[in-house]
């Protein structure tokens, strides 16, 4: 579990599968992550979460509002394995917030405590990003986490349409983030 000063980021468990499929049906959350996706496809994705916290330490962590428990979104790391991924096995961040938590700072808050995850617990030697060049909102959270958007690394994922082709990847190195230093912004 990782607490910042608003939220609780922890583990996925089967309780949080009726709130993360009400996330994922949500045609305007997920209009720039492929979709809308059945119950079925979330519970799916949420026992693997669940099975790769147990093997590898991380995952996606569910994100709790701390002012009034409320689940908001995920947030947390992967290891990149997107077909025709450039970096096929690098650590991969990601975020996904309910719309009314959208514009928030919310995003950025969990995003910088799963970077310090990542390097200071996981040791990762750089975490990725991707996006489609029409989520700003998500690759300007990359700039300002101090990402830096990487063209000769953009791919074609199968998993999209041609208007979010070719994903745009962004990077940061453990060398350019200092671990902890978002707590005192």
């Amino acid at each position: 579990m990782i607490e910042t000063n608003r939220l609780i980021l922890r583990p996925m468990t089967e309780a949080d599968k009726p709130w993360a499929a009400a996330q994922c049906a949500d045609p305007e959350v997920m209009a720039l992550l492929g979709g809308p996706q059945t119950r079925e496809a979330s519970d799916e994705r949420i026992d693997k979460m669940i099975r790769l916290q147990a093997e590898r330490g991380f995952s996606f962590f569910g994100l709790f509002r701390k002012a009034d428990g409320r689940p908001i979104g995920l947030c947390g790391l992967k290891l990149f394995d997107a077909e025709g991924a450039t970096l096929p096995g690098e650590v991969e961040i990601g975020w996904r917030l309910d719309k009314d938590c959208w514009g928030q700072g919310y995003a950025r808050e969990a995003a910088s405590a799963s970077l310090d995850f990542a390097f200071g617990t996981v040791g990762a030697p750089l975490v990725i990003a991707i996006t489609s060049q029409r989520n700003a909102a998500s690759w300007g959270l990359m700039r300002r986490l101090g990402m830096t958007r990487r063209p000769d690394l953009d791919f074609n994922d199968p998993r999209f349409g041609p208007e979010d082709n070719p994903t745009i990847l962004h990077l940061i190195e453990a060398k350019d983030w200092e671990v902890g230093a978002w707590k005192t912004a």
